[in-house]
Parts: structure tokens; C-alpha cells; sequence
């Protein structure tokens, strides 16, 4: 499979848009029939960030998820996304927003136990965000040709932007991303805040990592990790340079395990559709940025990068 067989889906499929005409208003608080079936609402977080940052920004969500459901929620913090995919295929979260890829790793590792029900709305109208390839400012790389030959970091084996994505469109273009071959190594960074200080501490040439591609550059962008960093002034814009981006690719789903009771699925979903107009400061602290809402979206949304997983799977067995 080539990217070019298939578009990364930045619109969503028809079947999700009647939802949209479902009714926006908080859910009423109370106690829940489903509560028995999980005395405690474990909602799994992805790595990428730091422990303590992506707990202080999950506080508000958390503490309204127990005043509306009447029932303790537990933060579970993985370290990077794998802990996550696993903990989702052996029932020890029931909620989490995902990555496209880790969606596709967690619906492969759980048989397909696993419901996404929402994705976020930029304010432009789109539902996608690109994968971007990053250097220092004063490395002197300014494009993708100047990178052969030079060290490469990926943010994450089960990200989309900082690993899937690029592979797959740097072989579409004729560039074997495996070490060694157009690139002198490549390494897994432990998460995409991470890689960019590796970046800027000169272990690698340029990382990947994920950025809305739209919005103002030396702000980091509307969205993405860039954003995310220099709002906590870790980085200044004017030390990185972007020089590739990709196609692209729609944004990670809320997802649930299917197995889950409907009463459940049903409460989320309304939830989570009301959150941005209800609670605009909760909405944008978890969605990590400027994004309108969240639209209904599809398992086949994402079976794009299944797909991908599956050709990625076939280049390992080659090797």
C-alpha cells in the first residue's frame, strides 16, 4: 500500500453528521445504572508530556466527570502510548483520547474492543492536523534532502504523526526511513516533547512530531506540541525550523471500549459533544489547544491507518 491509494481522511463520512443534530446540553448530574459495572471511571492518558503537566491540565475534566456521574474517576497516566493501547486491550481504562495510530494499535490489540465517538473540530472546519520534521535554526538543514545521511528522532513507535505518517509517506516518495539507509540512525525520542529537546540538545539532527500547520509559526502554531511548549516556555519558535511536512492526516478519536455498557457510551458521547460550549476553559485545556468543537466520528474514519499498521508489520518481516 502507497499513501497515494488512499487519502488520510480529513473529512469525516457522512454516516457520522446526522449525530450532529443531537442535542448539546450537559448530561443531568447523577448516579448511573452503568456505575455498577465500574465502581471507578478509569480514563487512560497517552505519553508525549510530562506526568505532572498532563494531570494539572486533566484536573478540571476530572473533577467535573465525578460532580456529573456522582462516581470517583481515576487518572491513568502511561508512560508512553503502548502503556496505554495495553492497558485499553486488557479492560483497565474505559476512556481515552487517542492518537489515529494508537486507535489502530488499541482496535488490533482488543479485537476491535474499542468505539471511537469523537474527534476535534479545528475553527477553520477541519478535522486534521499534519506531521511536521523539525531541526535547530542554525543546523543548516533546511529541507528533506539535506537530512540524508543525518540522525533522525521519532517521538513514539504507536504515534501517527511521529512515526506512522512519515514512514509511510517517506516511502511513497522513494526513501527508505530505516536506519542506516537515507538516514545515517534513527532512534525513538520516549514521546514528542521529548524529542524536541533532544533536537535542541543536538542527539538528533530533526524529530517529528504533530502541529495543527495552521495558526502563527512562532507561536507554535494553533495546536500541537510546539504550542503546547511554548506556552509553558520551554522552547522559543525561533530556535527550531520546520522543513517537511505532511498531508493531512484526521486528528485522534475519543474512544471507548465497545464492550461497555450503551448507557455508558451514550452519557460520554453526550458529554464530551457539550463540553466545548459548556466548559470552554476544561475543553481546551485537554484539547491542547484553539480547537471549535468535537464532531461524531467512525471506526472506518480510521481504518486508514490500520492499514498502515499492517504495512508497517509486513516491512519488519521483510527485514
Amino acid at each position: 500500500m502507497t499513501i497515494a491509494r488512499r487519502d488520510l481522511l480529513t473529512t469525516l463520512t457522512l454516516a457520522t453528521l446526522p449525530a450532529l443534530a443531537h442535542a448539546q446540553a450537559m448530561p443531568k448530574p447523577g448516579k448511573r445504572d452503568w456505575a455498577a459495572q465500574f465502581p471507578v471511571l478509569r480514563i487512560g492518558m497517552l505519553g508525549g508530556e510530562n506526568d505532572a503537566d498532563r494531570l494539572a491540565r486533566y484536573g478540571g475534566y476530572r473533577k467535573l466527570l465525578e460532580t456529573t456521574f456522582e462516581m470517583p474517576i481515576k487518572l491513568v497516566v502511561a508512560a508512553d502510548y503502548a502503556g496505554a493501547i495495553q492497558a485499553f486491550a486488557a479492560k483497565h481504562i474505559e476512556l481515552a483520547y487517542m492518537s489515529p495510530s494508537a486507535y489502530a494499535s488499541a482496535w488490533t490489540q482488543s479485537d476491535g474492543d474499542v468505539l471511537p465517538i469523537l474527534v476535534t473540530q479545528e475553527q477553520d472546519g477541519s478535522t486534521a492536523y499534519v506531521a511536521a520534521m523539525y531541526t535547530r535554526a542554525d543546523s543548516g538543514i533546511t529541507n528533506l534532502a539535506d537530512m540524508k545521511g543525518r540522525a533522525l528522532a521519532w517521538s513514539d513507535p504507536n504515534s501517527a504523526s511521529g512515526y506512522l505518517i512519515p514512514r509511510a509517506e517517506f516511502r511513497a516518495a522513494g526513501i527508505d526511513p530505516e536506519p542506516k539507509r537515507y538516514f545515517a540512525r534513527t532512534g525513538f525520542a520516549g514521546g514528542h516533547e521529548q524529542a524536541v529537546v533532544a533536537v535542541l540538545n543536538r542527539q538528533y539532527d530533526a524529530g517529528v512530531a504533530w502541529i495543527s500547520g495552521i495558526g502563527d509559526p512562532a507561536g507554535g502554531y494553533s495546536r500541537g506540541v510546539f504550542r503546547m511548549m511554548v506556552d509553558k516556555k520551554m522552547i522559543n519558535m525561533t530556535d527550531l525550523r520546520v522543513i517537511w511536512t505532511s498531508r493531512p492526516i484526521l486528528n485522534g478519536p475519543i474512544v471507548l471500549r465497545r464492550s461497555t455498557p450503551k448507557g455508558f457510551q451514550d452519557d460520554m458521547f453526550a458529554f464530551h459533544l457539550a463540553l466545548p460550549l459548556a466548559h470552554p476553559d476544561i475543553y481546551h485545556a485537554i484539547d491542547m489547544g484553539s480547537g471549535k468543537r468535537w464532531v461524531p466520528v467512525t471506526h472506518e474514519d480510521y481504518v486508514v491507518f490500520i492499514d498502515m499498521l499492517k504495512q508497517e508489520a509486513a516491512e519488519r518481516r521483510r527485514r
